[in-house]
């Protein structure tokens, strides 16, 4: 006798809610776990170990991006054979997408070891900053494996129906990075390598908790030995692509947006830029909360062709977006010198320049959200193609012109602007692709061909 999992039949805003908080509060404490290393390097070390910390950040990211490539990629084929009712094939992804991972990570962990020099120097390294970037760099790489497999686990067990877990296992992390780095920093005096070694041990910690799940009556994150299979490796890599987009691209970005106030408003204007990125990057990573939470919850109902509920869900991710959206680009225009005080002390000069333009920058949260539901939609019902034009859209094809054009044309303070336009003709663009097209959303299987 088949049994009908709970998620086909409970109410989906409750439903909907129990995934959303968890991945949100996780989602946040991962971008606040990158800002606590500057926090207390900067404090305990000093700027130029800082300045080394910052370079080798973007290595760091590789990793990150490479775990959610492949862990996004396979947790939504997973959900998707579990909507099915194929256990079998649900474990031989799951085993698949950790087995290719470590493999994948390990080799350019092994690559970056053997070509340290070279590469920090590629990423911005100096005379000065090189045995800081070396320091921290040589840890975090030896023990980069552990910081992916926490990653790709706390994705899964989304997916395999316990959120609250892989939000504990991200807490844990965080609360013992923070106490790690107080001891290994302040007391300990071990500099910039006590930094890397709390990060490492945090995460190795958090994964500990993660694996707590594997003891679990219900746990469907099963390894089996016939796992390899070709066409499901290559479905998993075009599935995870936008969520790989997403990380790749911020570094894009910011390096562009560096670029451009640096030649139009000075130094300054770098700095004022900086403050709001600080605030920008926790924001991000809430708002790719919603698609996470979204994510395991669509995919099961794709497998399990459960077509209303689908539609159900998204009009529920698009609403939730929306409001998070409208509150939060709200705020910024009531009290934007207050939040942009919360992130930087500097001149009166950078405040105001930060703050007004915070005003105009926030606006762009009003369209992001539903540009990131709309895109882990589509990725979760295996709509590649729509979903990677969404990311590429909003991150490169409209936000390069953008950037370049609107201070030509209107003065340096539409640099600001960019942001919103850019996701705004993004969210635009959706919805007049979806009135002519919404009939054939769920009418095919896969747009991976």
């Amino acid at each position: 006798m088949t049994t009908i999992n709970p998620i086909e039949t409970r109410p989906l805003k409750p439903l909907f809610l129990s995934y959303l908080f968890p991945a949100m509060i996780g989602m946040l404490l991962m971008s606040v776990n990158i800002l606590v290393d500057g926090i207390f390097v900067s404090h305990g070390v000093g700027p130029t170990a800082l300045a080394g910390v910052n370079i080798a950040v973007p290595i760091f990211s590789i990793l990150l991006s490479i775990s959610l490539w492949i862990g996004m990629g396979g947790a939504t084929l997973f959900s998707i054979s579990l909507g099915e009712g194929n256990k079998k094939q649900a474990h031989q992804l799951f085993t698949l997408a950790f087995i290719t991972m470590v493999v994948v990570v390990m080799a350019i962990v092994l690559l970056l070891l053997l070509n340290l020099k070279e590469v920090s120097y590629i990423f911005g390294a100096s005379d000065a900053t090189y045995p800081y970037v070396q320091e921290y760099l040589h840890v975090i790489l030896v023990f980069g494996v552990f910081y992916t497999i926490e990653n790709l686990l706390s994705i899964f067990i989304r997916n395999d129906g316990n959120p609250k877990l892989a939000m504990m296992g991200l807490i844990t992390t965080s609360v013992l990075n923070i106490i790690l780095n107080y001891i290994f920093i302040f007391v300990l005096d071990y500099g910039v390598t006590g930094c890397a070694l709390a990060t490492s041990l945090s995460t190795i910690i958090g994964m500990s908790v993660l694996c707590l799940h594997f003891f679990r009556k219900q746990s469907e994150l099963k390894f089996v030995r016939n796992f390899f299979s070709l066409s499901d490796l290559k479905k998993m890599f075009a599935i995870g692509l936008p969520s790989f987009i997403v990380e790749a691209s911020v570094a894009v970005m910011v390096i562009l947006y560096n670029v451009t106030f640096l030649h139009y408003l000075g130094s300054n204007g770098v700095t004022a830029y900086a403050m709001i990125n600080y605030i920008h990057t926790v924001l991000l990573m809430v708002f790719l909360g919603i698609g996470m939470a979204l994510q395991p919850l669509v995919s099961y109902h794709h497998g399990a062709k459960l077509t209303e509920r689908l539609t159900a869900l998204l009009k529920i991710g698009i609403a939730t977006a929306l409001i998070l959206g409208l509150t939060t680009a709200i705020i910024a225009m009531l009290f934007p010198s207050q939040l942009i005080a919360l992130f930087g002390d500097s001149t009166l000069e950078i405040r105001n320049m930060a703050a007004q333009g915070f005003t105009h920058f926030a606006i762009g949260y009003v369209f992001l959200g539903m540009n990131m539901v709309f895109a882990e939609f589509f990725q979760s019902i295996e709509k590649i193609r729509l979903a990677t034009t969404i990311m590429l859209l909003r991150s490169i094809i409209l936000f390069i012109p953008t950037l370049i054009l609107l201070p030509k044309l209107l003065g340096p303070q539409a640099i600001w602007w960019t942001f919103p336009v850019a996701e705004g003709i993004t969210a635009l663009l959706i919805f007049i692709f979806l009135k002519r097209k919404s009939h054939t959303i769920f009418s095919e299987r896969s747009s991976l061909n």
